[in-house]
């Protein structure tokens, strides 16, 4: 397992939550969940779960409880936002939307899986495509598309270079960058903050 991951997998204990991050949860729409009966439902739907350490059920109840070590567990990245949960749960919680929704803040706060950072650079910044297709070693899948009498590129910013500066301009006016660099900003000073922290002991 990579460094990269491990350092996310660390379970946290209940720590509580600023006043800030209750305002985020509030915000979001996060209340909903008071309607919770922690059924397991949305648990036991969960194909990821029966993959993964992922638990629904415990995501949901931490953001319940207002804790915000819910934001650092690796966990909610687990999530294939299949809506099984959701359309199952008993109470109509819009649990798959309420899991987003922490992973938005958690990239707010700076809870962002390295990988995740990178794929969201070379969209925003590169090619606005998390899997490019345009790149010299990806020859095997356009002889591949070309097999099925398919273009060698398809019909996207690779074909068309010149909207990626649309697609920048759209990223522009949703906030995507503003919150890419806020993400980068807050990773590094929060791996900073670290950095000395394990220098004083």
């Amino acid at each position: 397992m990579s460094d990269n991951v491990e350092k996310y997998i660390e379970r946290k204990t209940f720590r509580g939550t600023s006043d800030s991050i209750s305002k985020k949860f509030a915000d979001a729409g996060l209340e909903k969940i008071r309607a919770c009966i922690n059924c397991g439902t949305c648990t036991g739907s969960c194909p990821s779960g029966r993959r993964t350490a992922f638990r629904t059920r415990v995501a949901i109840r931490k953001a319940l409880r207002g804790d915000e070590s819910v934001l650092e567990d690796i966990d909610i990245w687990m999530c294939s936002t299949c809506y099984y949960c959701y359309e199952r749960c008993p109470r109509d919680i819009p649990v798959t939307d309420m899991i987003i929704k922490l992973r938005n803040i958690a990239v707010e706060e700076g809870f962002i899986l390295d990988n995740h950072l990178t794929l969201a650079d070379d969209i925003f910044y590169k090619t606005c495509h998390g899997v490019p297709a345009n790149q010299p070693d990806q020859k095997k899948w356009r002889d591949l598309r070309e097999s099925y009498g398919l273009p060698a590129l398809p019909p996207t910013v690779h074909s068309y270079p010149e909207a990626v500066k649309e697609c920048h301009k759209l990223m522009e006016l949703t906030g995507f960058r503003k919150l890419l660099n806020h993400a980068h900003e807050v990773k590094e000073k929060r791996a900073s903050e670290n950095k000395d922290s394990e220098g004083g002991k």
